[in-house]
């Protein structure tokens, strides 16, 4: 069918000018004569018109939205047909009459960028709380992507476009991608690929979507919306839909500021096993609340104001000096460090905890600590551009604590486990068996836990994603144990400390790719 002139009338309708085009065809500004409105007028192209299938398809969209009447959804007013008269071919045509938007697409707003993480959480909420509404008159929207979410000049977020919606249940198939109406699409440019960048593993596989395909488009907007670059990106839809199957988005792209909570729900909504997905939106939006409605770790209000007196505080004073020090007489470090200022940084704790073990971040941006408090012993996260302290669930009756290289995460021991926590979204894996009085752990950047199983046995290994843990090093006589590693900076070679008689124990040096070891010096603890 020729595009509709300005002026032109369907039914009560005036055209008034075109608006845009996409997968399901052309959509027009238009003028409702009887209500005094201004309406959008989609026209489905003529060469759908003429297959049945479509043509089915189509009117199922109107008779689906016509079900939704929720102020995040944009509204049906009606379906039209165009005389075959109106048509350059003699086709006849059909329409849908729908509420007009204003305001920008959602994929406009991101042509400029990453959104601030506040804007982003709102807009999530909105499009989750419209998403809700579908699946609970069992449709989904199976095309859910940036340019069909609206958001007005005042910030009320409207989705558009259930052009793919089906009822949940449906057992129409959507095998054979060329039966899409948007992916069918292919003389319209950008189409395509903007919608693949949305499609779940199983739509990418041209199996059945349902309400967690939805979900997983959802994840998918929110990451760009906090990233400003898509969860999945190429420049062919090869690579794109094998993105989508065989990778993980880029977490570091998230804003730090990014809240655990949020993180932890985009990595439920991009599973791709849609078994293990998340199942329903509106857990996702009661996340959103949640993370909204309560400060973020960061900066949140401290458990104790800090500047009460400190007889009512339990607190560390940690010092970061560094000094002029002299080499280690070692082959591989030879220059002496730069002298550096002396800085001092007073961490307050909780009311009342006993403090023991902490460790700094590689980046020097968190601490992590063990604390007692109200005889509850666990790690606390400090992050020092915050005045507080949280608790990291999950690490109850956790000691010695160390970062992985990345600063993502973090190793303890707890239950007779060497343990690993996930900072961002809480989860803890077992990695090893710990069983009796260990003493410490080291991480390298190419993924090698170094750890003591116990204070009577040699120091062992294990991949950080957990397996078989192996000796490092071979305790001789008179030595009792090896405790308290550290990798060096190259991540092959390790620090530790020798237990046993005044006479041998001490600071050794030793190498992942030797049982063997060398004494540096005498000392009495870890170095």
């Amino acid at each position: 069918m020729a595009a509709l002139q300005a002026g032109s009338q369907i039914g009560s309708y005036v055209i008034l000018a075109p608006l845009g085009a996409g997968g399901m065809g052309e959509v027009y500004r238009s003028r409702d004569t009887k209500l005094k409105r201004e309406v959008a007028i989609k026209v489905l192209p003529a060469e759908f018109s003429r297959d049945p299938e479509r043509l089915r398809r189509f009117r199922r969209e109107a008779e689906l939205l016509a079900t939704l009447n929720h102020p995040h959804v944009a509204q049906i007013y009606g379906i039209e047909e165009i005389p075959s008269t109106g048509s350059a071919h003699g086709d006849e045509a059909f329409c849908l009459v729908l509420e007009l938007v204003e305001g920008e697409t959602l994929s406009d707003r991101l042509a400029h960028g990453a959104m601030p993480v506040d804007e982003s959480l709102e807009v999530a909420r909105q499009i989750a709380e419209a998403l809700e509404a579908a699946h609970g008159r069992g449709i989904v929207h199976r095309d859910l992507k940036p340019a069909n979410i609206k958001i007005t000049p005042d910030g009320h977020v409207k989705v558009l476009d259930f052009g793919l919606a089906k009822p949940i249940g449906d057992d129409v198939s959507d095998v054979g991608m060329s039966q899409s109406p948007t992916l069918a699409s292919a003389t319209i440019p950008g189409v395509i690929l903007g919608t693949a960048a949305y499609m779940s593993p199983e739509q990418a596989k041209a199996r059945a979507a349902d309400a967690r395909s939805d979900i997983w488009a959802f994840g998918c907007v929110l990451y760009e919306m906090l990233a400003g670059r898509p969860a999945f990106a190429g420049d062919t839809i090869v690579e794109i839909l094998g993105a989508i199957l065989k990778s993980e988005p880029d977490w570091h792209a998230l804003p730090w500021e990014t809240p655990p909570a949020v993180l932890s729900l985009l990595k439920r909504c991009l599973q791709k096993d849609r078994n293990r997905r998340m199942r329903d939106v509106a857990d996702a939006r009661f996340q959103i609340e949640e993370a909204t409605t309560s400060e973020p770790a960061s900066r949140a209000p401290s458990t104790v104001p800090p500047r009460r007196s400190r007889e009512r505080l339990a607190w560390i004073a940690v010092t970061l000096a560094l000094a002029s020090v002299a080499a280690l007489s070692i082959g591989y470090l030879r220059s002496a460090p730069t002298v550096a200022p002396e800085m001092r940084l007073e961490i307050v704790t909780p009311p009342g905890a006993d403090v023991s073990g902490f460790a700094m971040s590689p980046d020097g941006r968190a601490l992590v600590f063990q604390a007692t408090v109200d005889g509850k012993n666990q790690l606390w996260l400090r992050p020092l551009d915050s005045e507080t302290a949280r608790p990291l669930a999950g690490t109850e009756g956790g000691t010695y604590p160390f970062w992985s290289p990345d600063n993502q995460s973090v190793g303890f021991f707890a239950g007779g486990q060497l343990r690993r926590i996930d900072v961002a979204t809480g989860f803890v894996q077992n990695l090893a068996e710990a069983p009796l009085n260990t003493r410490g752990g080291s991480w390298n950047a190419a993924g090698t836990i170094l750890f003591t199983r116990s204070s009577t046995e040699p120091l062992f290994r294990v991949p950080a994603s957990g397996g078989k843990a192996v000796a490092a090093t071979e305790v001789t006589a008179p030595h009792l144990g090896h405790r308290y590693p550290q990798f060096l900076p190259d991540g092959q070679h390790f620090l530790f400390f020798a237990f046993g008689p005044p006479d041998s124990q001490g600071i050794y040096a030793g190498s992942l790719d030797s049982m063997k070891a060398t004494r540096l010096l005498d000392a009495e603890s870890a170095p």
